[in-house]
C-alpha cells in the first residue's frame, strides 16, 4: 500500500509539474503577443518600428546569453550554461544561414503585428504547418500521408475563409496578412534549418539560441534603414522616458523568456503535446483579445479560427499515430527476424 501511495503521489507531481509548466508557456506567450502589439501599435506608445523592437529583444537576449554564458564560467556550481565563441569566424559561417531565417522569422511576425489585430493573428500566421509539409517534400523529400494532406488542406480553406472575413472589416490589412503568411514560411524553414544547424553546436539549444540572437543585432541594422524606420526613431517623442525603455526590456525579456518556456514545455512533455498546447493556447488568446479590444466578429469569422485550430490539432494527432505505428513497426521487425 505503502508503495502505491508514493507512486500515486510521485504520478500527482509529475501531473502538477506539466500543468505548471504549460500555464507558464500560455501565460509568457500570451503576455508577449499583448506587450508587442501594446509598444507597437497603442494610443500611448505607438512606436511604428517593429523591426527596431526586434532588434532590441536580440539585444536583450543576446545580454541574458552572455551574462549567463560568464556566470556559469565563475559559478558552475550554481549556474550551467554550454561554453562556445560566437565570435569564431568558422561559428558565424555556419550559423548565420540560421540567423538570416531566424531574422526574417521575428521581423515578419513584428511587421505583420503591427498591421493586423491581436485577434486576427493567429489566423494570418497559421500556414506554418502547411510550409512545413511543403519544404519537407522539396528540401528533404519526405512524402507526407494523405491524412496530414487533408489536414493541410482544411487549415488553407480556414485561412482564407480568415482572410475573407477580416477583410470585410475596417481593421483588415494585405501588408499585415502577406508579412504573417512570410513569417510562417520563415518559420517552417527555420524548423529544418535548425536541426542542421544543432550539429555545429553539438545539439546545445542555447548555445544556438545565443549565436542566433547576437548574429540577429547586426542583421536587423541594414533592415532597419532600408524599413525607413531610422528617421522614426529619431523623432520618436518618448525615445528617452524611462517608462518607454522599462516596456521595451519587459518585451525583449518576454522574448527571451518564451524561447525558454517553450523548451521547458517540451522537456517536460512532447514536441507533438507541445504543438497541441500551442493550438489551445492560440485559441484562448483569440477568445482574449476580442473580449480585451471589444472586437466584434462574424460567425464565418468565428469558423475559419475553428477549422484552422481544427485542423492544426488533427494534423499533430495524425502525425503522433504515424510516429507511434512507425516506432512499433521498427521495434517489431527484430523480432521477426
Amino acid at each position: 500500500m505503502y508503495k502505491n501511495l508514493e507512486e500515486h503521489n510521485r504520478l500527482v507531481n509529475k501531473y502538477l509539474k506539466i500543468f505548471f509548466v504549460v500555464a507558464l508557456y500560455w501565460c509568457t506567450s500570451i503576455l508577449t503577443v499583448f506587450v508587442n502589439k501594446h509598444l507597437l501599435s497603442s494610443d500611448t506608445v505607438n512606436l511604428g518600428a517593429p523591426l527596431f523592437m526586434s532588434w532590441f529583444q536580440c539585444v536583450i537576449s543576446t545580454i541574458i546569453c552572455y551574462t549567463a554564458c560568464r556566470l556559469s564560467r565563475k559559478y558552475p556550481s550554481v549556474i550551467t550554461f554550454p561554453d562556445g565563441n560566437p565570435l569564431e569566424i568558422d561559428t558565424f559561417r555556419k550559423i548565420l544561414p540560421l540567423s538570416v531565417l531566424y531574422t526574417l522569422m521575428i521581423g515578419a511576425n513584428n511587421l505583420s503585428l503591427h498591421n493586423v489585430t491581436v485577434a486576427f493573428y493567429y489566423i494570418g500566421r497559421s500556414l506554418t504547418t502547411v510550409f512545413s509539409v511543403v519544404l519537407s517534400w522539396l528540401l528533404l523529400r519526405q512524402r507526407t500521408s494523405f491524412k496530414c494532406m487533408l489536414c493541410c488542406g482544411a487549415i488553407v480553406v480556414g485561412f482564407w475563409l480568415g482572410v475573407d472575413q477580416e477583410s470585410l472589416t475596417e481593421v483588415f490589412s494585405w501588408r499585415g496578412t502577406v508579412y504573417g503568411v512570410l513569417s510562417s514560411l520563415a518559420l517552417a524553414m527555420y524548423s529544418i534549418q535548425t536541426k542542421k544547424s544543432l550539429s555545429y553546436v553539438n545539439q546545445e539549444v542555447w548555445l544556438l539560441s545565443y549565436y542566433n540572437n547576437l548574429y540577429s543585432t547586426i542583421l536587423f541594422l541594414p533592415l532597419i534603414i532600408l524599413n525607413g524606420e531610422l528617421e522614426t526613431i529619431i523623432t520618436y517623442p518618448h525615445m528617452w522616458a524611462a517608462w518607454f525603455w522599462a516596456a521595451m526590456t519587459l518585451s525583449g525579456i518576454c522574448g527571451f523568456a518564451i524561447g525558454f518556456v517553450t523548451a521547458l514545455e517540451i522537456q517536460v512533455t512532447s514536441p507533438l503535446t507541445h504543438n497541441i498546447s500551442g493550438t489551445a493556447k492560440a485559441c484562448a488568446q483569440t477568445v482574449i483579445a476580442t473580449q480585451y479590444y471589444h472586437d466584434v466578429r462574424s460567425a464565418l469569422w468565428w469558423t475559419s479560427n475553428v477549422v484552422v485550430l481544427v485542423a492544426s490539432a488533427a494534423y499533430t494527432r495524425v502525425k503522433q499515430l504515424e510516429m507511434l505505428r512507425h516506432h512499433q513497426q521498427r521495434n517489431a521487425a527484430p523480432q521477426k527476424a
